[in-house]
């Protein structure tokens, strides 16, 4: 009979493509796990991976098995889940993604409260871009993640807890950006710095603006939202930032204009997202509450 453990070792061989590293996160030998693997393999009758010196590859029937082993794994977390709604809200572990527009700037204002009213409560956080955080939701690796929307989250729930408008940061010395409200047809486009590929505040701004990525200068793209504002200090240029993130970005610069971005809003929104057949819902929910008091202060 197929074991859950097999199961689990198969998972982390595809997802490392190498036997030991697989074992290292398995907290187990590597001989102990491919010999559970070569069992189950000789129960099938199959071959799920071929091996040789180097590479690790999976066969055409393998691939359909781990993906059936991926919703086995899935649905075996939500029937442990199951158990623990029963327990008191957030007494077990919760693993959290985040993207990095976000992470910095909302968890200082609202974990120190979860922490003071849950002390117990254990909470994994990962910072990663939206793509990735979507896809280890869908798979089980992670409990919920927050994200910005909109984002495609085809097969999700999605619990929205906040919205927000973009804000034009730019040197004091751009004499071009004085007012306190700006819109998209006053930018020059070739000016403006936004993050780098992936991040979806780049595309959720060029949307709103209605701009193309190829109108928008190529000299300089960013990793963090910190970094940007440092270029707009340098006088390279002008970027947005959600005004989540005003205060932590500005706090210490006296030479830098904020202007909104008077176009139709809110420009994100700002929310939770699970599988739709999460059985902690309730945890997101108490969460989602103590977030909206904190940030209503």
């Amino acid at each position: 009979m197929i074991t859950l453990k097999q199961i689990h070792y198969a998972l982390a061989v595809e997802k490392t493509r190498h036997f030991k590293k697989a074992a290292d996160i398995c907290h187990v030998s590597q001989s102990a796990l491919s010999t559970a693997i070569s069992e189950m393999e000789k129960q099938l009758d199959i071959h799920i991976f071929e091996r040789d010196n180097k590479k690790v590859f999976i066969t055409p029937i393998g691939k359909q098995l781990l993906q059936k082993a991926h919703q086995i794994k899935i649905e075996v977390d939500e029937f442990y889940q199951l158990s623990k709604t029963q327990k008191k809200l957030l007494s077990y572990p919760l693993s959290v993604g985040i993207i990095p527009t976000i992470g910095p700037f909302l968890l200082p204002k609202v974990l120190p409260e979860v922490r003071r009213q849950y002390p117990y409560f254990q909470i994994m956080l990962e910072e990663a871009q939206s793509h990735v955080l979507v896809n280890k939701v869908k798979n089980g690796d992670l409990d919920t993640a927050i994200i910005a929307l909109p984002y495609p989250t085809e097969g999700l729930h999605t619990f929205e807890f906040l919205q927000e408008d973009f804000f034009l940061i730019s040197h004091k010395s751009d004499a071009l950006i004085q007012d306190a409200e700006i819109s998209s047809h006053e930018l020059d486009k070739s000016n403006l710095l936004l993050l780098e590929d992936g991040h979806c505040l780049k595309d959720q701004a060029l949307a709103i603006c209605q701009f193309q990525k190829t109108e928008i200068g190529r000299s300089f793209s960013g990793t963090s939202l910190y970094t940007l504002i440092q270029m707009v200090c340098a006088r390279m240029g002008v970027t947005f930032v959600p005004k989540m993130a005003l205060d932590q970005l500005l706090h210490d610069s006296n030479e830098l204009n904020v202007a909104h971005l008077n176009e139709p809003g809110p420009h994100r929104k700002i929310a939770f997202i699970t599988r739709l057949n999460y059985a902690g819902v309730k945890n997101i929910e108490l969460l989602i509450k103590i977030f909206r008091q904190q940030l209503n202060q």
